[in-house]
């Protein structure tokens, strides 16, 4: 397996500081941001995007899963975050990438029945090329083609998180 850097670490981290930017600007008037990271893939960007949000946080995380190896299951597994108080929250659902949107669906489609004052997603890659749900984020990092991509926390099977990069895996 080889992998071809396709994002180094300083563009992640500008990305970042531009996408935290307008956060900031969009969420000013409000008094907190409830944050849901999804879990595991999205740790790093999240961790690096609320560093650079002005706004308080509240921070919780769910774990949903739709992939296993290099596939979409299609099926969603949603096994924590079940008991997360959103009524009457602005809330911003954090996610690691948007691919064939059935993950995100699902969570939208969950969390839009309790009543939160805003939802919006913000994601870091975007592959609409894959796209089967209709699924469109508020705040992204980029937008990429059909690869496959690894680090800044996603994987293969739970391994090349630890990447500094986003790569894909070239066949």
């Amino acid at each position: 397996m080889q992998i071809k850097e396709l994002f180094s670490r300083q563009q992640i981290e500008d990305r970042v500081k531009e996408i935290a930017g307008v956060i900031n600007e969009d969420y000013k008037d409000k008094k907190e941001i409830c944050i849901i990271s999804v879990l595991t893939g999205s740790v790093f960007f999240t961790a690096d995007l609320l560093r650079e949000i002005k706004i308080p946080c509240n921070l919780n995380f769910l774990k949903a899963k739709s992939y296993q190896g290099m596939c979409s299951t299609g099926n969603v597994n949603i096994s924590y975050g079940d008991d997360i108080e959103i009524e009457g929250k602005d809330v911003l659902l954090i996610e690691d990438i948007i691919d064939t949107g059935i993950t995100l669906c699902a969570l939208k489609k969950y969390y839009s029945t309790m009543n939160p004052a805003s939802f919006k997603i913000c994601t870091f890659l975007n592959k609409t090329c894959r796209r089967v749900e209709n699924v469109v984020p508020d705040y992204e990092g980029y937008e990429i083609d059909d690869k496959f991509v690894v680090g800044y926390g996603m994987d293969v099977d739970g391994k090349l998180r630890e990447l500094p990069y986003i790569g894909y895996i070239e066949d």
